[in-house]
């Protein structure tokens, strides 16, 4: 597409975009996100559930669970974060108040009760820049102002796909307690 290669796979009418590269080669960074959204869309991809890998600030979502992310806080910057640059296109603001689909996030939800995993809906996903982790301080700071888990990718991905208008439900997977929060555990 005019943003970028994008490598993906098809399997049963699903695509798969492995937005760090296969082998985890890309830092977040550098991640092309508007060629990743871009090509889905030229697909007629209409709907997205993505999968974050996160540190857990709060006891929403402990280390090995999931929780669908209600909404979030980006501190990310120095990307390519939206489709309206005003290069080719006429500049548009496009609204976060509903940044993720309710109706895909409820289907998410009733399926993983139904497999008997049910999970917190109500998650604030706070966007860092990568690739370095956080500091203890920086953490308690996320806490403080309501975030409960950390990732690098979020932010800039949902404000394109809104963009894009490609409906979204994104599910954080905590893989670890934020730095600092060990102790949580």
């Amino acid at each position: 597409n005019r943003y970028g290669e994008v490598i993906y796979s098809i399997k049963d009418d699903i695509v798969y975009l492995p937005r760090h590269r296969p082998g985890h080669r890309l830092p977040p960074h550098r991640i092309n996100y508007r060629a990743n959204i871009a090509e889905p869309r030229s697909l007629g991809v209409t709907d997205v559930i993505s999968i974050y890998a996160v540190g857990s600030i709060t006891k929403l979502i402990a280390p090995t669970r999931f929780g669908l992310v209600q909404d979030f806080i980006d501190f990310a910057f120095g990307r390519e974060n939206t489709f309206y640059d005003g290069d080719d296109e006429s500049v548009r603001h496009v609204p976060m108040i509903d940044a993720f689909d309710r109706d895909l996030s409820a289907a998410f939800l009733a399926t993983a009760a139904m497999e008997g995993y049910p999970i917190p809906a109500n998650v604030v996903y706070v966007t860092t820049n990568g690739p370095r982790f956080e500091t203890p301080a920086e953490i308690e700071a996320f806490r403080r102002i309501g975030g409960d888990v950390v990732g690098m990718t979020l932010g800039t991905e949902v404000a394109l796909l809104r963009e894009a208008g490609i409906r979204n439900a994104s599910v954080a997977y905590s893989i670890n307690w934020a730095a600092g929060l060990d102790a949580e555990g």
